[in-house]
């Protein structure tokens, strides 16, 4: 359901590829196979059922435009930044593809107390319309629901190199692990500096050059400078958001990691009439409601690979504007 802001509008092709700390429920952190900790919280018979109920639970909603719905098998942040989409739909009129996932591949891992929470490896369409998804699903507590609560959309197979037990189950990874490059919980710090100060911020440098990194940066500045020749100012900054980071071991002893970022957007004018509520932001606020300022909030979620040495590389993203207020 993702879609595109003001901003993205301007620069297509750069933002489309590109533009929390906690823990994961686990602290095992351990990339030896033969020491399993911990059990799965389900089997992939079960997992497939999960998957299943959510793409019927999706369906429904979408076909109905109702975002309360989605509350039945989503989580935040999927859940605000799909009710947003939703919003987007119901203004254009236009409801989502229906979904169903295919080529599915699971990564079960094994944990030690909740939220529990397994990934998949999925794809939706076919042809030139197939996406492939990193889907993470949680439970809070036992009996509770299983939701999903991320979506990246990763460039490439980054799930395919995790790690698998004996008996097919993977390992978490603790965002507190000391045997990678960067601690999990650090990456998305130094992406929120990166993406706010440029590549010279205190810490970007752990992260890889790429689309989701320095080419968004780039992108970001040559949007400013393109609305600022309209008569528009825009100050844009990224921070860690309060969701959790999760992580699955790989098979060169790094990691995959989900991890989320919050956008705050301010755009000004001197003039009226120079902002409109456009593009992603169309159906959080009326369309005339900007007089000289438009403010908003976006999620952003991210899919990693932190390897044992060097620098973190972004794969995969969903971008939201899930806010805007005019004034």
């Amino acid at each position: 359901m993702a879609a595109r802001t003001l901003v993205s509008l301007l620069l297509p092709g750069l933002l489309a590829a590109a533009v929390s700390t906690g823990c994961s429920g686990s602290t095992s952190s351990s990339a030896d196979p033969g020491k399993p900790q911990g059990a799965p919280a389900l089997t992939k018979e079960q997992a497939q059922q999960v998957i299943t109920s959510f793409a019927d639970g999706m369906n429904r909603a979408g076909y109905r435009f109702n975002g309360r719905a989605l509350r039945t098998v989503e989580a935040d942040p999927q859940l605000s930044m799909d009710v947003a989409a939703l919003k987007l739909r119901r203004a254009v009129r236009q409801r989502p593809p229906k979904v169903a996932f295919t080529h599915t591949t699971f990564y079960i891992p094994r944990l030690t107390g909740y939220p529990h929470w397994f990934a998949a490896d999925s794809v939706t369409g076919q042809g030139k319309r197939a996406l492939r998804h990193a889907l993470l699903f949680t439970q809070a507590g036992k009996g509770a629901p299983w939701l999903l609560a991320a979506d990246p959309y990763p460039s490439e197979l980054a799930l395919g190199g995790i790690a698998l037990d004996p008996q097919g189950y993977a390992t978490p990874v603790a965002p507190n692990a000391k045997d990678l490059a960067v601690p999990p919980a650090r990456v998305p710090q130094a992406h929120a500096a990166l993406l706010t100060d440029g590549p010279g911020a205190s810490g970007a440098s752990l992260l890889a050059e790429g689309a989701k990194t320095t080419e968004t940066y780039k992108a970001l500045k040559e949007g400013e400078k393109s609305l600022a020749a309209r008569g528009v100012t825009l100050s844009s900054r990224f921070s860690p958001s309060q969701y959790n980071v999760y992580g699955l071991r790989t098979k060169d002893r790094g990691a995959v990691i989900w991890y989320v970022l919050k956008q705050n957007e301010a755009y000004s004018a001197a003039r009226r009439g120079r902002l409109t509520v456009s593009g992603d932001l169309v159906g959080l606020a009326p369309s005339a409601s900007p007089r000289t300022r438009l403010d908003t909030t976006v999620l952003v979620q991210y899919l990693a690979t932190v390897p044992p040495k060097g620098r973190a590389a972004v794969s995969g993203m969903y971008r939201k504007a899930i806010t805007a207020q005019g004034s």
